[in-house]
């Protein structure tokens, strides 16, 4: 066969696979699974196969290159990953702790891949983030495949170098936040669909679903933002009737909720005193958690317990300016925002030419199902009030990808006609001055970087405009616009893989980059809008009103180490005692905040009570489960600083404040390792009773 870059037919039956080759025995079917392993189905072109595994192997290359370097990643989840090898019920409900304390502030379902791992090879860098590594590489598989099924291979490998190249998703496949498993299961889910709008398939829509259920648990109520683009595609283009369409699409939804409702049933019907507290909740449901911290709280701005607070009215959020170009500002522009133009341009061309095609239109269903993804996941990341990070733009990037390489390929079968061509040359044109805006930002990074994109960019999309009869040179003019087009984010992928990340809020990028969270602006690298101070703050935290500088000591009575969103080096002396006192209690230690106390338990291997969860601010447990605990002899030490505490948000703002309080003026301290740690077997009361200080 004749190697071309367009797929033979974008007619339903050419996606229809090939009948299988008859078998004559075993070594001939050995060269024949050889044969298509490299080869691949006998309708792709010849070099289809080839380059698609040399991507997926340059995308776990890029994606494993230097992983150890960046250590425990987020602390707070690597410390739950911890407690799920070591106890299965932690496992299952998510908890910070082996002895079950406190869940994370998400469904567990993220975590369940690391922990299996973790289980195998051992707590440590690698088995947390390796995970992480091949759920990127298999996303971009995946994305492959549903693009290529309708559209051809070339379609396909666009779409897959598109989100290999997302600075982001360098970003989140390399990190143990739960974003990348819930953009793993976005993607099957659309693949999924692909499946099922081929033909009239009830197991397809029903796989689609139960994947967005899968999500939900991964990652809540931001999965559910693909719902509306599958349900949409499935409506307008499905092949039955529309009954049996508007029915399948309520068993889409149906799916959804079975897939991600069995868990959320099991813990609401759990006896509450035999399960973990519920962390991110101000009551210990998980439902409070889902509707308001996590769910549409992050979009109105009204988080009770969360750091936000409040909405601070039109035009804003407590976490930045919100509005339909907050994609493209300082904080989220160099994370994922470089092809989306030309993805713009290329699905609206596209959409525009198919208006007068069939109902059951591929095209136009591709681009409603891959195009709304984009739309509505943007929509809310642009728009809501409340907690978004730029990192959440990752689940952005294969519905850039898939819109890419669709919009680019059917263009080019097209390019005959001036219209075709002209969104060709204008994507590439907009796409250049756009990375060059972006590099700007950055202006001592790569200077030489931003001539090259423009200058090249502009020359070469504007050749793009005009005819080119042979082939060869159209085919290496194209070539050369994909290459200059994925120039700039390539190279901030490559700038992110090289530093390491730490802390709840990683960014992708050079050093120096905007953002709220930018390294080396304001608050250094983890802290809320204008940044997190040493001392007093409008975010106090301890028991005397200040807050700790993150990675320092500071806040609470004493200082601690450790802060809000970041863990910290735990020194070895402390470490050992925390060991040492480990036995015959259910913690080793308490300490204000989950991402302190998880710095404690995976230095110590011990469980750390997380009081007030990931925030501190969470009311549990209260200031008498606490002394009944110590009163019981449940828990050794106290570490003083981290968390919110008093002044914080929630009706448990003030439980974490309280306990500080309280042990600072019962109990005798030390300094160890720089760190104020409290006996709490040692009260200062002259009866020198436990009992007595309670």
């Amino acid at each position: 066969m004749t190697a071309t870059l367009a797929p033979p037919s974008l007619a339903p039956e050419a996606v229809s696979p090939p009948a299988p080759a008859v078998e004559t025995g075993g070594s001939d079917r050995r060269r024949s699974l050889g044969h298509r392993l490299w080869r691949g189905p006998e309708t792709d072109p010849a070099w289809a196969r080839p380059v698609l595994l040399g991507l997926l192997a340059a995308t776990a290359l890029l994606y494993l290159w230097g992983l150890g370097a960046q250590g425990w990643a987020n602390t707070y989840y690597s410390a739950a990953v911890q407690a799920g090898t070591q106890s299965w019920k932690a496992f299952f409900f998510g908890s910070t702790d082996a002895s079950n304390f406190i869940t994370v502030d998400k469904t567990p379902l993220s975590l369940w891949p690391m922990e299996i791992s973790a289980r195998i090879f051992g707590v440590n860098a690698w088995s947390i983030l390796v995970p992480q590594a091949l759920m990127g590489v298999a996303t971009v598989g995946l994305t492959y495949a549903a693009v290529k099924r309708w559209f051809g291979a070339a379609a396909g490998l666009i779409a897959g170098v598109v989100i290999a190249t997302t600075p982001v998703a360098a970003l989140m496949f390399r990190f143990n936040n739960p974003d990348a498993s819930l953009t793993l299961l976005m993607t099957c889910g659309a693949y999924a669909m692909t499946r099922a709008l081929e033909r009239d398939s009830t197991r397809w829509i029903v796989a689609a679903g139960a994947s967005v259920g899968l999500a939900f648990l991964a990652k809540e109520l931001q999965a559910f933002l693909v719902l509306p683009a599958f349900g949409l595609a499935y409506l307008i283009a499905g092949p039955p009737q529309l009954g049996r369409r508007v029915w399948q699409v309520i068993l889409l939804g149906l799916s959804t909720l079975v897939a991600g409702g069995w868990w959320v049933a099991i813990v609401s019907l759990w006896p509450a005193s035999s399960r973990p507290y519920i962390g991110g909740s101000q009551n210990n449901s998980f439902f409070n958690v889902l509707f308001g911290y996590n769910g549409f709280g992050r979009l109105t701005g009204d988080e009770t317990g969360s750091v936000g607070g409040q909405p601070t009215g039109a035009g804003g959020g407590q976490w930045g300016p919100t509005g339909w170009t907050r994609l493209f500002n300082d904080a989220f522009g160099g994370q994922a925002s470089w092809l989306i133009p030309a993805a713009l341009i290329l699905g609206v061309t596209v959409l525009g030419w198919t208006l007068l095609h069939p109902r059951t239109d591929r095209t136009r269903a591709a681009l409603v199902l891959w195009g709304g993804w984009l739309f509505f996941t943007g929509a809310a990341i642009s728009l809501g009030k409340g907690i978004i990070h730029e990192y959440y733009t990752v689940a952005l990037a294969p519905a850039i990808g898939a819109v890419v390489g669709i919009g680019a390929v059917f263009l080019w079968q097209r390019r005959e006609h001036a219209a075709a061509r002209v969104a060709m040359g204008v994507s590439v044109i907009v796409s250049a001055w756009w990375a060059a805006e972006l590099l700007d930002r950055t202006p001592t990074w790569m200077p030489g970087l931003h001539d090259l994109v423009l200058i090249a960019g502009v020359f070469v999309g504007l050749v793009l405009i005009f005819p080119i009869t042979i082939t060869r040179v159209a085919l290496s003019v194209a070539l050369v616009a994909l290459v200059l087009c994925l120039l700039a984010p390539t190279t901030y992928t490559l700038s992110t893989i090289r530093q390491s990340q730490g802390g709840a809020i990683p960014l992708a990028g050079p050093a120096g980059q905007g953002g709220r969270f930018a390294r080396g602006g304001p608050g250094g690298a983890f802290g809320p809008p204008g940044g997190f101070q040493g001392g007093t703050s409008q975010f106090p935290g301890g028991g005397n009103g200040t807050f700790p500088a993150p990675g320092g000591t500071g806040g609470g009575p004493g200082g601690g180490m450790g802060g809000l969103l970041n863990g910290s080096q735990v020194g070895d002396e402390l470490s050992r005692l925390l060991q040492d006192g480990s036995d015959g209690y259910r913690w080793t230690a308490a300490a204000i905040g989950a991402n302190n106390a998880a710095s404690y338990q995976l230095a110590s291997g011990e469980a750390i009570m997380a009081i007030g969860g990931f925030n501190g601010s969470d009311p549990a447990p209260s200031l008498a489960q606490f002394q009944e605990y110590v009163r019981d002899g449940k828990v050794h030490y106290f570490i003083a600083g981290g968390g919110f505490g008093a002044g914080g948000f929630g009706p448990g703002a003030n439980t974490s404040s309280g306990i500080s309080t309280w042990v600072t003026q019962n109990f005798t301290s030390r300094t160890v390792d720089g760190v104020t740690i409290y006996d709490l077997t040692q009260p200062r009361s002259s009866s020198g009773s436990a009992n007595d200080a309670v």
